[in-house]
């Protein structure tokens, strides 16, 4: 089974190399679908380069956002499981083996990478960011009626035929509360996986602020309730 690896990217210029490296050093049948939300730190120049057999590069012409840029992302994909990888160094793509391997037991159809249920190393950061996690993921477990620990982790692999039958709407953040309410009112098998997790602080380039905090709670209500 092929691998789809959807890369949102938004002025990276500093980390897009390396993390290309490391996504194709993993040796899974695989492709690469690289969609920059409009950069303007040159990271756009860098991608140039990047294009091969097993690489695509997609450039949005205005910045709309992660959710903007996935929704592209899965437009493009061609393989039998789509995986989300943000284009920072905070999650390792040599974790995609075990990400997988729910799905190619023909246990799962989608998979959550959790930052909170792991043996593996983990980056000690911000208090309140965890507590902010774990209060969004509190909040949509009780609509959704699931019971994972990290809602808003990057690593979400889907079977294709998953995302063949949701349409995102949400531009931003707001993606991940959103996929997961509408993966919880379909008849599927959701796994959760254990990864390491090496986090950015916001002078290492950390985009994701309180405001997203609320724009998330809004989304839990509007994709649990209101649709």
């Amino acid at each position: 089974m092929k691998l789809s690896v959807v890369i949102p990217i938004y002025n990276e210029k500093s980390t897009i190399k390396e993390i290309y490296e490391c996504v194709k050093a993993v040796e899974i049948d695989k492709e690469i679908i690289l969609v920059d939300d409009y950069s303007t730190d040159g990271t756009r120049e860098i991608l140039s380069s990047f294009v091969d057999d097993a690489t695509k590069v997609v450039m949005h012409d205005k910045n709309m956002g992660k959710g903007a840029a996935l929704r592209t992302g899965f437009q493009h994909a061609t393989g039998d499981m789509v995986i989300v990888q943000d284009a920072d160094l905070e999650y390792d793509p040599s974790q995609y083996p075990k990400l997988i391997q729910p799905i190619l037991d023909g246990k799962a159809d989608v998979v959550y990478g959790s930052r909170f249920v792991s043996g593996d190393y983990r980056r000690v950061l911000y208090f309140w960011h965890m507590v902010g996690n774990s209060f969004l993921t509190l909040v949509s477990n009780m609509f959704t009626n699931l019971n994972l620990t990290d809602m808003e982790t990057c690593y979400k692999v889907f079977r294709r035929e998953v995302l063949d039958k949701i349409t995102i709407e949400e531009n931003r953040f707001g993606f991940e509360p959103e996929i997961t309410a509408k993966i919880s009112k379909l008849d599927l098998r959701i796994y959760e996986i254990g990864i390491s997790y090496s986090g950015r602080t916001y002078k290492e380039g950390k985009k994701i602020g309180w405001k997203d905090g609320f724009s998330a709670l809004r989304c839990i209500l509007k994709y649990n309730v209101l649709s």
